[in-house]
């Protein structure tokens, strides 16, 4: 249950369960990035993005964040393939909602950061997996702001249910071994909508 409670550096986002907001802020889908990091043969680590995400923090404060899961690059295409059929089989999407206090976000100064804390849930090939982990918000202007992973997070392949996935990509690259338990790192930008 441990890795369960960083999964949100992975897919997340960040403040605590909370009230209402006047506002809506949508997520910039240009400047924000989802990565994630593989060891494979022991030593060889590589790392990984998730290029396609969006969504958005409601008025009030019901959340939604999108991956796409068609999105993943790893700089080979081949591998990019193999993931998205036999680890994630061919599912459009993950995505990962929950509450969010809107109104501590936009009480933050322009420059100032904050750490926050979500509860949500993760929903992706059909399960819904709730966890909670920590996470930093800065406002970079009035109407923006930004979401960042606190310190390095990692997920199980295993708590994920995709083992079989990652034996199939072992199997098809001819690989002694892929770590089972990788870092996931989570930047979002977030814009002010009036």
């Amino acid at each position: 249950m441990n890795s369960l409670k960083t999964l949100v550096a992975g897919f997340g986002f960040a403040l605590i369960a909370g009230t209402a907001s006047a506002h809506e802020w949508a997520i910039d889908s240009g400047a924000s990035s989802v990565s994630f990091g593989s060891v494979k043969k022991d030593t060889v680590g590589e790392s990984h993005t998730f290029t396609s995400v969006s969504g958005n923090i409601e008025h009030d404060g019901a959340a939604t964040i999108v991956v796409g899961l068609g999105s993943v690059e790893t700089n080979i295409e081949i591998r990019n393939e193999r993931i998205v059929e036999h680890v994630f089989h061919n599912m459009a999407s993950a995505s990962v909602t929950g509450q969010i206090d809107v109104e501590t976000l936009e009480a933050l100064a322009v420059g100032e950061m904050a750490p926050v804390y979500v509860d949500a849930t993760l929903h992706l090939m059909g399960k819904e997996i709730g966890f909670d982990a920590p996470m930093m918000a800065v406002r970079l202007s009035e109407t923006r702001a930004m979401v960042v992973s606190d310190g390095l997070a990692y997920i199980s392949t295993d708590d994920m249910g995709i083992e079989g996935g990652i034996d199939m990509l072992m199997e098809l690259a001819s690989l002694p071994g892929i770590t089972r338990t990788v870092p996931i790192t989570v930047r979002l930008v977030f814009d002010l909508q009036e």
